[in-house]
């Protein structure tokens, strides 16, 4: 039987898990319905699809050979059976509401680890699918890739057949002659290793947040879905600057300061540190199993009152990090993965997970979704709230999407710490209101 050793990042995300934080994506889609039975149809889809899948038949294994020990591999499933991850729920009026509900739950670790919730819609006219992936079978553009290999297929292109380069030899000997060339890489990845951790040591001194942002764990999740107009976005970016990414995450710095006042907070000198999380998968890559994740480390300007400034505060922020590159400074800790054996993770990986609020206090992420329309048993796909999981002692984390003109912002919470995660969705509706406003008086 085939079996891929995780990377090194992969098997951080698989040793880190507890039972109060799952380290499972999310994708709540929801999907206009043409009768009442939409869901029903959908669910025997993606059962009867699921097994054409290849990447959906993996399970993860734990590795005790030599070459691997502590580690864990991927493999596929000798008894993978498509009715163990899709269910189909019970009709409800309130999608996000259940979908938080499932989000709490942990995949199973012995069978594949994803499920597809299907949730049809109480008006008969809408239904709802949550996917779910742990973050060891795939990142977020993999996890895209295999959502869509359970849709409708898409009529597109065929491309004319690449090359494809031989994998190497787990086991091959390096070139006597380039080991000058290993060596001074191997001198470079320490450096990079050191500066690295220096900046996230940096990073914590001074740090102004809000216990809003912090809570004692809990395993309780809630979620709350926005859409907004990308049209709007695109106003304010050609009228103050920057990039689209850069007005997505000066929303979530206004919202958040909007929601503290709301809530009776203090937010004089509150500049949370704000993760950004950083593809380094190159497109088209021949074998994109791994997390290939780097990021960005930005103080989110929660204490500017002034809408504009905190946009350019952003703004600056991310120039700063782009010229830096993302294979430094503290939003790169991710990459410390590679440095780190494979027992050192699943020895280490309860005490990294704790040691997650000492090195940002929210994630803010983009997940970027094909601009073609996506359909299930010819329903189409109207909405997409990309859902990421939440650290140890961190109370919100914020998920962003494009898709077909739209931007949907997917927020989780510990539904303990934030009762009130429906006043922070209205803050993003309001602050994108209130910088058009200014932008376009």
């Amino acid at each position: 039987m085939h079996a891929d050793l995780l990377a090194p990042l992969d098997l951080a995300f698989w040793n880190i898990e507890s039972d109060q934080h799952p380290m499972h994506l999310g994708a709540l889609g929801v999907f206009s319905a043409h009768s009442p039975t939409a869901g029903a149809h959908a669910a025997d889809l993606l059962a009867a699809r699921a097994a054409a899948v290849p990447g959906l038949r993996m399970r993860i294994r734990d590795v005790w050979q030599p070459l691997g020990f502590g580690g864990a591999a991927r493999e596929t499933d000798p008894d993978f059976d498509p009715l163990n991850h899709v269910r189909l729920h019970a009709p409800t009026s309130d999608f996000h509401a259940v979908a938080g509900r499932l989000m709490e739950r942990p995949l199973e670790r012995d069978r594949p680890p994803w499920e597809a919730h299907v949730l049809p819609g109480e008006d008969g006219v809408s239904f709802a699918v949550l996917f779910k992936f742990h973050h060891a079978l795939a990142d977020g553009l993999r996890a895209l890739k295999l959502a869509a290999g359970v849709m409708d297929p898409l009529d597109l292109p065929v491309r004319a057949p690449r090359s494809i380069e031989p994998p190497r030899p787990m086991l091959a000997l390096p070139d006597v002659r380039r080991l000058p060339e290993l060596v001074r890489g191997a001198l470079s990845d320490v450096g990079r290793a050191l500066d690295i951790g220096a900046s996230v040591a940096l990073s914590a001194l001074g740090v102004s947040s809000s216990a809003a942002l912090t809570s004692e764990p809990t395993s309780t999740r809630s979620i709350a879905g926005v859409d907004l107009d990308i049209d709007d976005v695109h106003r304010v970016r050609k009228a103050v600057g920057g990039t689209v990414n850069d007005v997505l995450i000066a929303v979530v710095a206004g919202a958040l300061r909007r929601w503290l006042v709301e809530r009776g907070d203090g937010t004089e000198g509150v500049a949370p540190r704000a993760l950004i999380p950083v593809s380094k998968r190159r497109p088209r890559t021949v074998a994109p199993q791994g997390n290939r994740l780097s990021g960005y480390l930005i103080r989110l300007p929660v204490d500017n009152p002034d809408p504009i400034a905190r946009l350019d505060r952003v703004r600056t922020a991310m120039v700063r990090n782009k010229d830096a590159g993302p294979n430094r400074g503290a939003g790169a800790v991710a990459l410390l993965a590679d440095h780190v054996p494979a027992l050192g993770h699943r020895l280490g990986g309860p005490l990294v997970g704790q040691a997650a609020r000492l090195w940002f206090d929210i994630l803010v992420t983009s997940v970027p979704l094909p601009g073609v329309g996506l359909r299930l048993g010819g329903h189409p796909l109207t909405a997409v709230y990309p859902l990421a999981p939440l650290a140890p002692g961190q109370s919100l984390a914020v998920a962003i999407s494009t898709y077909r003109n739209r931007v949907h912002y997917g927020l989780v919470a510990d539904a303990s710490a934030v009762p009130d995660l429906d006043v922070l969705a209205r803050a993003v509706t309001d602050e994108v209101d209130s910088l058009i406003a200014v932008c376009d008086p």
